[in-house]
């Protein structure tokens, strides 16, 4: 699905490593009967190649990586490994606060303050690495497994610019943000605020458009 944050990490990857592809979108509203058949739960992103069929967005990116070997994403130091673990398990929070964001007018500003909290404890993470990224100089999965929702969160900036990234309170947090916006796969997979925006209308009435932005 064209607008799915899970589906663009594996878009990620792929565009990252420069391989070629096929996409097949499906509307999510409407399930053809064979998608079943590549992934029971009817969620993407779904990989295939040749008999192989791989589902779940960190499971397809790990796959390509351990796959196609050529700019490795993955760390080799099992520490950092580990705590890239902890980043995106911690990530679980964030998006909850952003869908809830969304959908629960009432509790924002009670997310307003949840959202610094997240943002100060990966900004501290990114300054004992010493950035620009997670994985230094280059992106690492865990970049990747993050950024979509951060490209996203500028909706929500929108609603309540409390959530604008402070530069004097989360220095290594927006310098991540900046650098990520370079990266030739970010740029690749990425849609700008107005169509973020208008899926997101159209998400929140119940009919998403998945095809916004093919007309023009």
């Amino acid at each position: 699905m064209r607008f799915c944050p899970y589906a663009q990490r594996t878009r990620l990857v792929l565009e990252y490593k420069n391989i070629t592809y096929e996409t097949i979108n499906v509307n999510l509203k409407d399930k053809p009967e064979w998608f079943f058949d590549k992934n029971p739960l009817g969620l993407v992103p779904i990989l295939e190649l040749d008999d192989k069929i791989i589902y779940e967005s960190t499971a397809t990116c790990e796959w390509l990586d351990d796959v196609y070997t050529q700019n490795r994403l993955q760390p080799t130091d099992p520490y950092v490994k580990a705590w890239d673990r902890i980043l995106l398990e911690y990530f679980g929070k964030v998006t909850t606060a952003f869908y809830g964001f969304l959908r629960k007018p009432d509790e924002r500003e009670k997310l307003q303050e949840e959202f610094q909290k997240y943002f100060e404890f990966y900004n501290d993470i990114l300054a004992k690495r010493g950035g620009p990224l997670f994985g230094g100089e280059k992106p690492s999965l865990i970049d990747f497994f993050l950024w979509p929702h951060f490209e996203r969160l500028q909706i929500l900036q929108e609603i309540d610019s409390r959530l604008l990234l402070d530069k004097s309170k989360f220095p290594s947090l927006a310098k991540w943000q900046e650098s990520m916006l370079q990266v030739p796969a970010v740029k690749a997979t990425s849609f700008d605020l107005e169509t973020h925006k208008r899926f997101f209308q159209s998400y929140l009435t119940g009919n998403p458009d998945y095809d916004i932005g093919l007309e023009e």
